[in-house]
């Protein structure tokens, strides 16, 4: 369900078009001196009849349950991500009913193309967030992510797996960078890390489900085309939303606006300061419009820049290459416990984790859940490197001693990716930008992420030859060392902010709610 440029959004809300004529600038003009008194008394009687004009703070509950239905698509893209763990070794089975078999190869390949099509996703969705709006985006993107199931659930040959998983990780793609920020843009600044978190909570529970629904079926058919059910959730769901305000504005649609923000806030809750506010950033977007080019600008330069940092020490922090060899590190530790149990144990507590992190995002900040997760990633990784140096000295002590050691670094490791690293790179991706860059930087900054997937993935295998498995668990965690001096020193805390303060921390453009022509900072 494509949305055109020009209608704006479509919603069972929407309301009959007014009379552009009629529609008065949120921002004040200059008036003569005799206008003012009449003016002022005007407004101030709009104000004692008007229903936004009544609570101090805005209403949570329709904020949540967007962002609930907005993050059903990060839980599908869980599943797209987890599908490889439980469906691989049917698919390498002589047993498996079907006319696919992969080998050890093919299966790896298959597992790593899903980053292939998240690197094209994100780019292209980085276009569609400007063109079909946030809403339409998600909507659009139902459609292909469909397809891709159905490719692989009715796979005759190897080419067709492949290019269900490509299109599928393309979702994937453009899910990452499309529901981030929305969230941000309707979000109010009080909850917006709490819902921005969210993204990532649901990321493990997709994940959880494919593992849970791998070891109850028997069939990787069978698991692909369940995998669709949070697909179609994810459709009905963001369906009956409305569109971000920042895009309704951006199209000149000022009612639109105007009523999708006032959902947000809810009825009574006085919404001009924020609307004025939102529709001079956007208007300052529109005449500060960015291109490549202007990322090299300093207000610019600076978050693009943290939020790239960011989304390179997630990835190369270790934790796909870690969740990768799962079943070789629970199988190094002794453990008796089934592959799909240890599979789910480990999904189930990073899904706990990401929702302790949940509650904590604007309680206790981004900051200093970036130096804990940095810290514990470090440690925990450094005594896993620990365990197979020992291996390699003396497999049979280092098994019969230490062989609660893998099992309690993995658990550690999760979940302090969970709470720090996994949910905030991509949270302040939506925070850092200003409008006028969002489109390109956010597109840039998820490709670059995607890219850092595929290549960690790509080079863990030809490392461990290199260097053994002990090296490059200890190079793991010499990275984490780098990242908990670059939250410590770098990473701005952006809790409680608005996007325009954020976006002026950086020396961006300054808006009040008052202001009029905006400047810019010479930072």
């Amino acid at each position: 369900m494509a949305v055109s440029e020009d209608d704006g959004e479509w919603s069972p809300w929407e309301k009959e078009e007014e009379d552009p004529e009629e529609s008065q600038p949120l921002i004040p003009s200059e008036q003569v001196p005799g206008q003012a008194d009449s003016v002022n008394r005007s407004m101030e009687s709009h104000r004692s009849s008007s229903p936004i004009l009544g609570r101090t703070s805005p209403s949570k509950k329709v904020q949540y349950f967007t962002a609930f239905s907005a993050t059903m698509g990060a839980l599908a893209m869980g599943t797209v991500l987890g599908y490889s763990s439980p469906a691989g070794p049917l698919l390498m089975s002589n047993a498996t009913a079907g006319p696919v078999h992969l080998t050890k190869a093919q299966n790896s390949f298959f597992s790593s193309s899903m980053n292939l099509g998240a690197l094209a996703g994100g780019p292209i969705g980085g276009v569609c967030l400007n063109k079909l709006g946030r809403r339409g985006t998600m909507l659009t993107s139902v459609v292909p992510f469909v397809g891709g199931w159905l490719f692989i659930a009715f796979a005759q040959n190897f080419a067709m797996l492949m290019t269900g998983r490509i299109i599928t990780g393309f979702c994937a793609g453009i899910t990452s960078l499309v529901v981030p920020t929305y969230i941000g843009e309707f979000a109010s600044p009080d909850i917006r890390g709490t819902l921005g978190s969210g993204f990532q909570l649901m990321v493990t529970i997709g994940v959880v489900y494919s593992y849970a629904i791998g070891a109850v079926v028997k069939t990787w058919q069978m698991l692909a085309g369940l995998c669709i059910i949070p697909v179609l959730i994810y459709f009905v769901m963001v369906f009956f939303a409305k569109e971000s305000p920042n895009f309704l504005l951006s199209k000149g649609k000022l009612d639109k606006a105007t009523e999708s923000l006032q959902y947000f806030r809810g009825k009574d809750y006085n919404i001009q300061t924020e609307l004025n506010m939102l529709q001079q950033s956007v208007e300052d977007a529109k005449r500060n419009k960015a291109s490549f080019r202007d990322l090299l600008k300093p207000y610019i330069l600076k978050p693009l820049l943290i939020s790239l940092t960011l989304m390179f020490f997630q990835q190369y922090s270790g934790v796909n290459p870690v969740l990768f060899n799962l079943t070789t590190i629970f199988e190094d530790s002794g453990s008796t416990i089934s592959d799909s149990i240890s599979s789910i144990t480990i999904g189930v507590v990073q899904v706990l984790a990401t929702l302790l992190a949940t509650v904590l995002m604007d309680k206790a900040g981004r900051k200093l859940l970036l130096i804990v997760s940095a810290s514990m990633m470090a440690l925990s990784l450094t005594a896993l490197g620990e365990f197979f140096y020992e291996k390699m000295e003396d497999e049979v002590w280092a098994v019969e001693t230490l062989g609660w050691l893998p099992l309690a670094s993995l658990i550690i490791f999760i979940a302090a990716f969970s709470i720090g690293y996994g949910p905030i790179p991509w949270l302040m991706m939506g925070e850092l930008f200003s409008p006028n860059v969002k489109e390109a930087a956010a597109g840039l900054a998820t490709m670059v992420n995607w890219t850092l997937s595929f290549s960690i993935t790509l080079i863990f295998v030809p490392l461990q030859d290199a260097i053994s498995d002990f090296g490059v668990y200890w190079l793991f965690a010499g990275v984490c060392v780098l990242n908990l001096i670059f939250s410590v020193t770098v990473v701005p805390e952006t809790k409680g902010k608005t996007l325009e303060e954020i976006s002026a921390y950086f020396g961006g453009p300054v808006v009040s709610s008052d202001s009029h022509p905006s400047r810019e900072s010479d930072a």
